[in-house]
């Protein structure tokens, strides 16, 4: 059941992904929608390795949104298995095909195939800032600490 906010995002199937399902939320409350691999033959992704996984899909995202491809938390745990470039953006003017770059950190070759559930799309708004320079900036109670400064994150 979709949000009341939901928005209509037109997606076009190419020719290799016939007969895959569209990206649907798992649960009412699932952030993201599972894309799935439209690959013909198995992909082998060695230890190290990594590919770009069509989707088959094209997106016409409405203006001041994006998508946002995530990883999945199963390929990641389990395999090693994770989106590369994460989040990858899908910007509101892109028409091509919706890729996922796929790299396996695991120590065994993993293999894609068609019709696996490889990555999370997210569609999400944007906020419309201009940046502008100034001397100096306002004080914060973290101030200019950098990685790692906030603390260990142990309880």
């Amino acid at each position: 059941m979709p949000h009341s906010s939901a928005i209509t995002v037109p997606v076009r199937r190419l020719p290799h992904g016939a007969g895959l399902a569209l990206p649907a939320r798992a649960t009412m409350d699932s952030a993201g929608m599972d894309l799935l691999a439209a690959v013909g033959d198995a992909v082998v992704l060695p230890p190290g390795g990594r590919a770009l996984i069509p989707t088959g899909l094209s997106l016409a995202l409405p203006s001041g949104y994006e998508g946002q491809v995530r990883p999945r938390s199963g390929l990641a745990l389990k395999h090693g298995v994770t989106v590369l470039n994460s989040p990858g953006t899908v910007d509101a003017d892109y028409r091509g095909e919706v890729g996922v770059i796929l790299i396996n950190h695991g120590e065994v070759p993993f293999t894609v195939r068609r019709g696996e559930r490889i990555a999370q799309l997210v569609i999400a708004g944007l906020v419309d800032a201009v940046l502008e320079e100034v001397s100096e900036l306002s004080e914060s109670e973290r101030g200019t600490g950098g990685f790692g400064s906030t603390g260990s994150g142990a309880l």
